[in-house]
């Protein structure tokens, strides 16, 4: 099994191109690999015949292990192994509808795998939920400011993402234990800011790839690196480093207009910020000469944060960083 990624420790091999006695040539496809949601073909590094396979498609092992052996072409031929007879197994089938006109989806690989995972850090970690609003006034100036000439010069439009990503790695140098992992001996605080970004596929389920190093990237490349990672993610072409070793993660509802929402954690992450629906709304703007009323864009970030890594006042003075930057840069001298 092939190292796919610096962080991957196992794969599933999904299906084998050729059988016991089959020629193959150098660089020729010889299996399909799993590894964190990403599937990758797998060639052939020589020229030869594939006289025993030794993992049959479906099943997962650890990075290293022997999966299959091919004589090179010219060698001696080798008697191959006996191979086990193994029972072909019936397939599974969905639980049977209740009513005679229901319809019933059998889960996708990835919708299994996500489940999973969801179920999984519910039951790991003690979540817990803040929010704060955010008056995305200047970032909206911003936008209104470069929208136009950036969407004629990238091929797509400027959103709040990319300017919150940013505030929230700038937050994440003041307060740098959200941006960790949790084991039972310690809390491993990382330097770099592996930022990933969920993925909707089509309600398939999610994709979350990775923005590695992202606190070095500005507004600019920040949004063509989701666009990309986005794109790539919903056409299948990410590679494995792509979706692996995430430190903190967004998970962006905002289009479907969400009020409010409280995202799971991806393990063995520590917080998870939910970015919801960017509104016009009445707000009290305080002055020198008093309260006066302005219609501005607001919108609420939640963080769900494991209480085992630290607590509620240490995330509220997170997030309270994260609304301060975004309401209080000048936006538009980014660009």
């Amino acid at each position: 099994m092939p190292q796919l990624g610096e962080t991957v420790q196992e794969g599933t091999v999904l299906s084998w191109y050729k059988k016991v006695g089959d020629s193959i040539k150098a660089d020729e496809p010889l299996f399909d690999v799993e590894t964190e949601k990403v599937t990758t073909e797998i060639p052939c590094p020589i020229a030869g015949v594939v006289i025993e396979i030794l993992v049959e498609a479906g099943t997962t092992v650890p990075v290293g292990t022997k999966l299959a052996v091919v004589e090179a072409a010219g060698a001696k031929p080798a008697a191959a192994a006996p191979q086990a007879a193994v029972a072909p197994s019936a397939p599974a089938k969905p639980a049977a509808a209740s009513q005679a006109d229901d319809e019933i989806i059998p889960h996708s690989k990835l919708r299994k795998q996500t489940a999973a995972h969801m179920v999984k850090s519910k039951a790991t970690s003690p979540h817990v939920l803040q929010a704060v609003e955010v008056d995305f006034d200047r970032v909206e100036q911003a936008r209104k400011a470069r929208g136009d000439a950036w969407r004629g010069s990238e091929g797509f439009s400027l959103s709040y993402l990319p300017f919150i990503a940013r505030a929230v790695c700038e937050a994440i140098a003041e307060f740098p234990k959200v941006n960790a992992s949790f084991n039972e001996d310690a809390l491993v605080v990382h330097k770099r800011v592996h930022l990933g970004v969920a993925v909707d596929l089509n309600f398939e389920g999610l994709m979350v790839p990775v923005i590695r190093d992202a606190q070095k990237f500005d507004v600019p490349a920040l949004a063509r690196e989701i666009n990309r990672l986005a794109a790539a993610a919903r056409a299948g072409t990410l590679v494995p480093d792509e979706v692996t070793g995430g430190t903190y993660t967004l998970s962006n509802s905002g289009p479907f207009g969400t009020l409010m929402t409280a995202p799971i954690i991806s393990q063995p992450q520590v917080a998870i910020l939910s970015t919801d629906a960017v509104k016009k709304k009445p707000v009290v703007i305080e002055g020198a000469n008093g309260d006066t009323i302005a219609i501005r864009p607001v919108g609420v970030l939640a963080q769900s944060f494991d209480h085992r890594a630290f607590d509620g006042a240490y995330s509220a003075a997170f997030l309270r960083r994260v609304k301060d930057i975004l309401e209080s840069r000048d936006w538009s001298a980014s660009f």
